[in-house]
């Protein structure tokens, strides 16, 4: 009987802990030594349940998070084949470099000096269009996963943000497209000299093109950026007034990285890039953080005691 009571002993408690045989009573009891007391007391039932909770949360997230992927990537794969292969095809190439072609002199076309330039650039078209449908459902799903996460203050500012940044992207895409694109093709186009056949490969307009709409979309988040960092108190809104003058240069400076080598489309993107920067500070002060009253005391005191 003892040994199989030292048996099942041995089995619950794995420290090897020390026998004591009462001579009274003719009963042992388990004493632990005091340096692995502390060690024992982080295999208790209770913290493997939790441990084994915490460990069941995380796999069942990475399983939601796969399955809402796979959502997304299905959806673009339907969008992208019934795009791709439906014969819209054509219109969706033709509005596309509408243009571009509408730029060039009387009976100029576009050419591929590639092998498979005509079959990649169609294709890269429809997985765009793809992509900017699918976009919202993309975000909805984001939305759904971290969601449950969120606080109910968090969630009223999540939603308005991804909504006006995924408005604002597409402003920025068809500002380059319905104005910039008409304007720089146009300016290009009166710089030819004469006898130069002005035409283009199909695969450098669409990198051309695919650029400016990342840069002009990127551009036009700019007042989500600084409503964002205003609200999270990592700048001010008087900070922000403040640095004007430098970020007026510095959106000139962008507009020379980012754009072609000519005046036009420098100044194309800075001017609406530093309008965006004043639209962020009037709305930033919307949603400043209040200032409480032991701030304002300490601001004023400050002031104060200034000379």
């Amino acid at each position: 009987h003892r040994r199989a009571t030292r048996a099942r002993t041995n089995t619950r408690y794995p420290f090897n802990a020390r026998y004591v045989h009462n001579a009274g009573t003719g009963c042992e009891r388990i004493d632990f030594p005091a340096a692995r007391r502390t060690r024992f007391r982080y295999r208790t039932g209770t913290d493997d349940a939790r441990m084994t909770d915490a460990t069941d949360t995380f796999v069942s997230h990475l399983i939601e998070l796969r399955d809402r992927l796979i959502r997304v990537m299905v959806v673009f794969g339907v969008l992208f084949f019934a795009s791709f292969f439906w014969p819209t095809w054509p219109v969706m190439y033709s509005k596309f470099a509408q243009p571009m072609m509408a730029a060039l002199p009387q009976g100029g076309q576009m050419i591929s000096t590639d092998v498979v330039g005509v079959f990649l650039v169609p294709m890269k078209i429809a997985a765009l269009a793809s992509f900017l449908v699918m976009l919202p459902y993309a975000l909805y799903q984001a939305w759904a996963f971290i969601a449950p996460g969120l606080y109910q203050h968090e969630k009223k500012l999540v939603v308005p943000l991804v909504l006006s940044s995924t408005l604002l992207f597409f402003l920025g895409m068809g500002f380059a497209y319905f104005l910039i694109f008409p304007t720089v093709f146009k300016f290009m186009a009166s710089f030819a000299p004469q006898g130069v056949a002005w035409m283009t490969d199909i695969e450098k307009y669409f990198g051309f093109a695919l650029s400016m709409f990342l840069v002009f979309g990127i551009t036009f988040e700019t007042p989500v950026v600084v409503v964002l960092l205003v609200k999270m108190g990592i700048v001010s809104v008087d900070k922000l007034k403040e640095i004007r003058p430098y970020v007026f240069v510095g959106a000139f400076v962008v507009g020379a990285i980012f754009t072609p080598p000519d005046i036009l489309s420098q100044f194309l993107l800075a001017v609406p890039l530093y309008i965006l920067y004043e639209t962020g500070i009037f709305f930033a002060q919307l949603f400043a953080p209040k200032k409480s009253a032991d701030d304002s005391d300490k601001t004023s005191s400050h002031e104060t005691a200034a000379p």
